[in-house]
């Protein structure tokens, strides 16, 4: 009734609800705990689930085609590589109708009776907060397309998405990777972003949130003048702000050359054992593949 969330207590993100088990997940720690009778906030007993995850989408198929063999593939239903293989075999050998699954599904299988691909929500990699989100969207909706019409009978790919007008959504429909690079490219080079820079994410974190952010502010000033050719943004909180009990801050730093990038990090290393942060305090990821 109050619009409350859940959250997990070791991390700051919210909890999932799995209807099969009845329990809230967190998919990052593995924190569990039973669904609540009544609103932790407000004590209300109306107590409900938003959401388009996968086991959501399977429910909806199975209410609009109560006949069809469904079968579903995500961490909740394929623990080891074997029952991701048998699913995937009982799909192509036509024991299921529809396969429901994420994005492990779609890349990479050659199964010639698809003729069908359908995407919800496929704008939802969008909001991610990293230069990369509108590549891995294309490539991803890209992927997925080329699941269906490998047979003799062509394939339909229909995508959901409330960013019709994006680039990265209008290209992978088009399945035109000329004009997506030509539209990222631009983007890359007017940001700095690679190949137009090096980048380094600088991960600060403690279990007290006061002495994470006084470390990351102590790393801003230490950093503060900047050696020409190099640019950081922050510090400010990481994406996912707490994360297995750690308080986490981050500062991204981007730099023209390799060279001034490593000499700036062994500064860095150096005022870190000057100051005796604890070993874990400090984390420097080059090149980084994920900014969360």
């Amino acid at each position: 009734s109050c619009g409350e969330r859940l959250q997990c207590v070791n991390c700051s993100v919210t909890l999932t609800f799995h209807r099969r088990d009845r329990r809230m997940l967190c998919h990052y720690c593995n924190y569990a705990t039973r669904v609540p009778e009544k609103c932790p906030s407000c004590q209300s007993e109306h107590v409900y689930f938003l959401g388009v995850g996968s086991e959501r989408v399977e429910e909806e198929l199975h209410r609009e085609f109560p006949k069809a063999r469904i079968a579903r593939m995500d961490r909740d239903t394929v623990t080891g590589r074997r029952q991701y293989e048998t699913i995937l075999q009982s799909f192509r050998e036509g024991e299921y109708d529809i396969l429901v699954g994420t994005q492990m599904i779609a890349k990479g299988h050659d199964i010639p009776n698809v003729t069908l691909v359908g995407v919800v929500n496929a704008d939802i990699g969008l909001g991610m907060p990293d230069f990369r989100s509108s590549e891995r969207t294309f490539q991803l909706l890209t992927q997925v397309a080329g699941r269906a019409g490998r047979g003799e009978v062509p394939g339909i790919v229909l995508v959901q998405t409330i960013n019709p007008d994006h680039y990265a959504i209008r290209f992978a429909a088009a399945q035109d990777y000329r004009l997506f690079y030509e539209k990222e490219i631009q983007y890359r080079r007017t940001m700095r972003y690679p190949p137009f820079s090096a980048l380094a994410n600088l991960l600060v974190r403690s279990a007290k949130q006061e002495e994470a952010f006084r470390m990351s502010a102590e790393l801003g000033r230490f950093l503060d003048p900047l050696p020409e050719g190099l640019k950081v943004l922050g510090p400010a909180e990481a994406p996912v702000a707490r994360l297995r009990t750690e308080y986490r801050y981050q500062l991204l730093m981007k730099a023209a050359s390799r060279k001034t990038l490593g000499e700036t990090l062994q500064r860095i290393r150096r005022f870190a054992l000057d100051h005796e942060w604890p070993a874990t305090a400090l984390v420097i990821d080059v090149d980084p593949l994920s900014l969360m």
